[in-house]
């Protein structure tokens, strides 16, 4: 609450003083003087407020001003410009054409931008790069301890493709080692699906362990690769985890061909392949 108190008061006229000044080197001019009294000491203003939060501030007040009215183009109430950016079509030719043309001729329009969409169709839209033939899965003489993982797939994987594929076996090979892959220790899976889910700590302690022990790196030679692998102990939800997991990859991203376990040779691999130039290459797991 702000309370003003003035004191009434008269100010007399001022005297004015006409002087002309005729000595002085420069074109004579009028010198008007004013004669106001002082009277500063005897008006008061008393301002009082019942907080300090309200207590006025002009640079609030000016920003409220400032705000209010602003559009979406960067242009507030009184003008100025905010400073947002406007899109930039002179880095797009192509597409400032066919704005310019949709007044003019739509038709012409529309048919520049169907091409548009039909050349760039590729980012646009991003189909599945694998296989819709299923994975063949084999064996030959697969020991758990060591043994040889082949991988064939119908065309030369990419780099993206390889590093998907060390990704996978490295997840794999984590939670083989930690365990995480124990078919002894399956209660949850295990349990009818009508009832509540119930796990016993105790049981699950108690079960044999099982570890990966050890994983080799990924070799390549063109379309075929291969890991060595010592699983340790004889737990086949392990192969289950991996066939299921490649599965996966050949029918999005890189088809496979056939997953062989086991065998100390795959058909056109060569052991004295070990020049990168001839399509060789090993990728750390």
């Amino acid at each position: 609450m702000l309370i003003l108190h003035s004191c009434a008061f008269s100010l007399p006229r001022p005297t004015i003083l006409s002087q002309i000044s005729l000595h002085d080197s420069n074109p004579p001019f009028s010198t008007i003087a004013l004669s106001i009294p002082c009277y500063a000491r005897k008006r008061r203003f008393f301002c009082t407020a019942r907080s300090r939060s309200e207590s006025l501030n002009t640079h609030d007040l000016d920003g409220q001003i400032d705000d209010e009215g602003d559009d979406e183009n960067g242009f507030s109430g009184r003008g100025r410009y905010t400073g947002k950016e406007e899109k930039d079509y002179d880095r797009d030719p192509e597409f400032a054409d066919i704005l310019g043309s949709c007044l003019d001729d739509p038709q012409r329009a529309q048919s520049k931008m169907e091409e548009r969409l039909r050349n760039k169709r590729n980012k646009i839209l991003h189909s599945k790069t694998g296989s819709g033939i299923p994975v063949k899965v084999t064996f030959s003489q697969f020991n758990f301890s060591s043994s040889y993982i082949w991988f064939e797939f119908y065309n030369t994987p990419l780099e993206k493709d390889l590093s998907l594929i060390c990704d996978t076996i490295r997840a794999w090979h984590i939670v083989g080692r930690l365990g995480g892959c124990n078919s002894m220790n399956m209660q949850l899976s295990q349990s009818p699906l009508d009832k509540r889910p119930n796990y016993d700590a105790i049981q699950g302690a108690n079960v044999s362990p099982t570890t990966f022990y050890n994983i080799g790196d990924l070799e390549v030679q063109d379309n075929l690769a291969r890991i060595w692998v010592d699983i340790g102990t004889s737990e086949p939800l392990l192969l289950d985890v991996l066939i299921n997991a490649m599965t996966q990859i050949s029918s999005d991203y890189i088809g496979i061909k056939q997953l062989m376990f086991g065998g100390s040779e795959f058909e056109n691999w060569k052991e004295d392949l070990k020049s990168e130039d001839a399509g060789f290459s090993v990728h750390k797991i």
